[in-house]
């Protein structure tokens, strides 16, 4: 084997979440899949989203979208 243990972990660790099934946000199922880098794909209902290369939701995007519902939460009230 190569390339040292501690590599080898963080590639299988980032290989199991990119080949794991996601739950949809739009039909609810899990059967959200990886297409392509970045791009995922449910199998049920047919949607296509952008989203990091190994994971479905990447930590940033998952801040900005709770910043941007806070904000738009203060503006309503």
């Amino acid at each position: 084997t190569r390339y040292g243990a501690s590599l080898r972990k963080q590639i299988k660790k980032m290989e199991v979440s990119q080949h794991s099934k996601y739950l949809c946000e739009f039909c609810g199922k899990y059967a959200v899949k990886r297409k392509a880098v970045g791009i995922w794909g449910c199998k049920d209902c047919g949607k296509v989203k952008a989203g990091g290369a190994y994971t479905l939701n990447t930590a940033s995007a998952v801040t900005v979208r709770s910043t941007i519902r806070r904000l738009r939460e203060q503006t309503e009230s």
